[in-house]
Formats: C-alpha cells, structure tokens, sequence
C-alpha cells in the first residue's frame, strides 16, 4: 500500500491558515468604538463577523491540503483539492511527471490525464519517490496481466 500526501504545500497552507485567523482576530478586537466619520460604531457583532471571514478565509485555505493519492495492487484512489477518484488499474496507461509539470498525472488508456496534485513538483525527491512508487505498482499489475493472458 502505497500513501502519499503533498508535504510543502501543506506547511504553507497551515501556517497561512494560522496567520489569517490571527489576523483577522486582531482586527476584530481592534474593531471598537465609532467609525472614522462618526456616523456609526462598531459592536460585538461586527468582531464576530471579522474573525468569522479569517476561520472561513483559513478553510479555503486548508482545503489545498486535501490532495491524497492511495494505491495498493487493486488500483488507486485519487483525492484532489475538489474532486476524487478510484481506479483500477487496468485504466491507467502510466504514471507520468512532465519536465516542468507542477504534479504528477495518471495517462487513462481513454487518452484522459488525471492530474495527482498530491505529487507535486516543490516536493522535489518525496514527489519523484512516489512517482516510482506508482509506477513500480503499475508495472506489477501489468506482469500480472501479461502472466494471465499467456497462461490462456
């Protein structure tokens, strides 16, 4: 079983994350008093609602944390930032990493790319690591494939 996660992105987004929701709570615990023009003033309501965009704005931060890709010797799961996938792998034609390609993809044998964001180019080795990993999976599935096919 192989599992692989994004490793930098994850540092930054957690740590943008942290710093947009202090942020907005020292914002929010500035907001006191009246406004600039002295028309208005701002009430507990107005501090809730700040620090309530820095959690919302730290979660669509954290949802580029969501990339995993899953494989074992059945096929692969897939999880990018807003959509999933399982395949077998009798769909997937290779593992490929292009030079100068930010992630790793899947090449389908119906000509697709499946982008595998979780392999990502600034992960350097660890993205390169996994990438040998999927493909030595992929290569067992098809010596199998071709040990059954000539047994028949």
């Amino acid at each position: 079983m192989v599992r692989l996660k994004p490793r930098r992105i994850r540092v930054v987004c957690w740590s943008a994350a942290v710093a947009l929701v202090v942020v907005f709570g020292l914002v929010a615990t500035s907001l006191s008093g009246p406004t600039g023009d002295g028309y208005g003033s701002f009430q507990r309501g107005d501090q809730i609602a700040m620090i309530g965009l820095g959690i919302f704005g730290a979660l669509g931060f954290l949802l580029f944390t969501r990339p995993r890709v899953e494989a074992d010797a059945r096929g692969i799961r897939v999880r990018n930032v807003v959509s999933s996938y399982e395949l077998p792998w009798e769909v997937v034609r290779g593992v490929r990493f292009d030079r100068g390609a930010p992630w790793a993809s899947l090449e389908l044998h119906d000509d697709d790319l499946l982008p595998l964001v979780a392999l990502q180019a600034a992960d350097k080795e660890l993205a390169v690591d996994g990438v040998r990993a999927l493909r030595r999976l992929h290569e067992a599935h098809q010596a199998r494939l071709a040990e059954r096919t000539a047994d028949r």
